[in-house]
């Protein structure tokens, strides 16, 4: 079994070395991370500057890119062979709700499926690193059932677990759970610098608004670990009929019958 590892929050985050040792005796797992903090980056390549790839003393490596640049160089050559799973976090707070949209755990993950490899992201529910070993714990316990029950073995999987900051001992049984919603985020915190110029600072996630039984919101707040399984096609296609029908009513072109 290899596994890649990676994360959003730096190669040096206390979530990716909790993870990386609770999993290492599972296969032969390598990690490339990111050298810096790269929260809410999503599915961002970079495609106008070199990336560079340096190793660091405990032999992980880290990018100085973006989590899905790790990820991608990971698989388009720096590994020279192909992993059987690609494994995000532990993200330090919720990747929930709308969170996943902007996230760059799942941004890393997804990385991973895109390019037909099984992945999950790994995150906590709340920030701070609060019971981060029992978090890594409960990662651990669904990456071996998924190693030994051969769920990797041509499977193609995308999926986003929360778990909550709580002892192991606290901890409910997984759940799998549908994505809930979230508020609008925050109003803008705008603020003057110390050259007289307004500078903005992105403000805080909503609060959910659908945190409804059978949402992950629900069921994290109860003390499950919760399992969600996403796809990567944004079609809605409960509209198509209704646009192709608005569609046929605009002026045809020149070219069309």
């Amino acid at each position: 079994m290899k596994i890649l590892l990676s994360n959003d929050d730096g190669y040096q985050a206390p979530g990716i070395v909790a993870l990386y040792e609770a999993i290492r005796d599972l296969g032969d797992v390598e990690v490339v991370a990111p050298e810096h903090n790269n929260s809410a980056k999503s599915n961002a390549l970079t495609l106008h500057a070199p990336l560079y790839v340096t190793e660091a003393r405990n032999g992980f490596r880290y990018v100085n890119g973006t989590p899905a640049d790790c990820v991608h160089i990971a698989l388009t050559g720096l590994l020279g062979y192909r992993p059987d799973l690609v494994v995000s976090g532990i993200n330090n707070g919720a990747n929930m709700g709308d969170d996943t949209i902007y996230s760059g755990t799942v941004g890393a993950a997804m990385e991973g499926y895109l390019f037909g490899i099984p992945a999950i992201a790994f995150s906590q529910v709340e920030k701070g690193w609060a019971h981060l070993e029992s978090a890594a714990r409960k990662a651990r316990e669904l990456v071996q059932f998924l190693v030994e029950h051969h769920r990797t073995d041509d499977a193609h999987w995308l999926l986003n677990v929360n778990i909550p900051n709580r002892p192991y001992g606290e901890l409910k049984s997984f759940k799998v759970c549908r994505l809930g919603r979230r508020h609008a985020a925050e109003k803008v915190i705008s603020q003057s610098s110390p050259h007289g110029e307004t500078m903005y600072w992105i403000g805080g996630a909503g609060l959910p608004k659908d945190d409804a039984e059978g949402t992950d919101f629900h069921a994290s707040l109860q003390g499950h670990p919760t399992i969600t399984p996403l796809k990567v096609d944004l079609t809605d296609h409960d509209a198509l009929r209704y646009w192709a029908q608005s569609a046929a009513k605009l002026p045809k072109g020149e070219g069309t019958p």
